[in-house]
């Protein structure tokens, strides 16, 4: 009778988690911004905030340093805390809100790093689509805003993704592609795409809007088409293995790629410029919508022989 009682005292309706979710993440996001800043006032002093606000080429080590703690407490406290703190002290069931399990074949993260290279094609299709877009004319300011805003992001990424030497290769790789890797999908595929799976009683559904929110959530429109195929493919990870870490490691390949790339190409160790989006051909497009189908389609398969810890 009391393990009844508790269950009905937990079973909390899915709009209702969703709001307690927004709840704990402005609470984590002002947590956030107060412990990101004491902790760069301690290390460099309040004079560093006056340049944080804007960024050139010649913004000094400090600046740039306090923007890389900046984001990387973003990433703990503002993606990484609130779901576990919902999945745990709220709903209270961890393993259906995070999936943090490690019970699939291993065979799988062989499967997701082929996709993600496989797909590289068809990101870039969906890139060139998505900068295409047009606006009709009473909407140019709107278009204009995003247009400057998408600018303003991409000349920022620029400069924080200048790299001399390899610890600055090692300390972007954690700030882009391990704390935003764990912290996104713990947020995204965890607690986002179980409630709303939950709340449409349709998987694929959760899928979706968790992929439409992740898009959304990085203010970047112009780029908003291939996140948001890459959110649907980080959750199909999920609901097919059962697991977080199938999502993370893809998530970790997307974004490590590009940090190892970047560094490639600025000490001139390879010529394709990972800015690019003009690198293959139609053949290549179909090829790689055509090699992603078959691949997830044994992932698929794979994931049905579900099996103890491997890993």
């Amino acid at each position: 009778m009391i393990e009844e009682h508790e269950a009905k005292h937990y079973d909390i309706h899915p709009a209702t988690q969703f709001f307690y979710l927004v709840l704990v993440i402005i609470a984590c996001l002002i947590l956030g911004v107060i412990v990101s800043a004491a902790v760069i006032t301690g290390v460099y002093g309040l004079a560093v905030f006056k340049s944080m606000g804007v960024l050139s080429a010649g913004t000094s080590p400090e600046v740039l340093n306090a923007l890389k703690i900046f984001q990387s407490f973003s990433s703990i406290f503002l993606f990484l805390a609130p779901p576990v703190f919902f999945a745990y002290l709220i709903v209270r069931e961890p393993d259906e809100y995070l999936k943090a399990n490690i019970r699939f074949p291993v065979s799988l993260m062989v499967i997701v790093l082929l996709i993600m290279f496989a797909s590289a094609p068809l990101m870039e299709v969906l890139v060139n689509i998505n900068q295409r877009m047009v606006f009709p004319h009473f909407l140019k300011g709107v278009y204009d805003w995003m247009r400057n805003s998408e600018d303003e992001a991409t000349r920022a990424t620029t400069i924080l993704l200048k790299m001399n030497n390899l610890p600055d290769v090692i300390i972007n790789m954690i700030m882009i592609a391990v704390l935003p890797a764990v912290a996104e999908e713990f947020m995204f595929r965890g607690a986002i795409q179980t409630i709303f799976t939950r709340w449409t009683k349709n998987p694929h559904w959760g899928i979706w809007i968790a992929a439409i929110l992740f898009s959304a959530m990085h203010m970047q429109f112009f780029g908003f088409l291939p996140r948001l195929l890459l959110g649907v493919f980080f959750g199909y990870f999920v609901l097919w293995s059962g697991s977080i870490w199938t999502s993370v490691w893809g998530h970790f390949i997307n974004n490590g790629t590009a940090v190892v790339v970047t560094y490639l190409y600025q000490q001139k160790k390879i010529t394709v410029n990972p800015d690019n989006q003009h690198v293959f051909n139609y053949g290549a497009y179909a090829f790689s919508l055509i090699i992603t189908v078959f691949l997830f389609l044994i992932y698929r398969k794979v994931s049905e022989k579900k099996q103890l810890p491997v890993l």
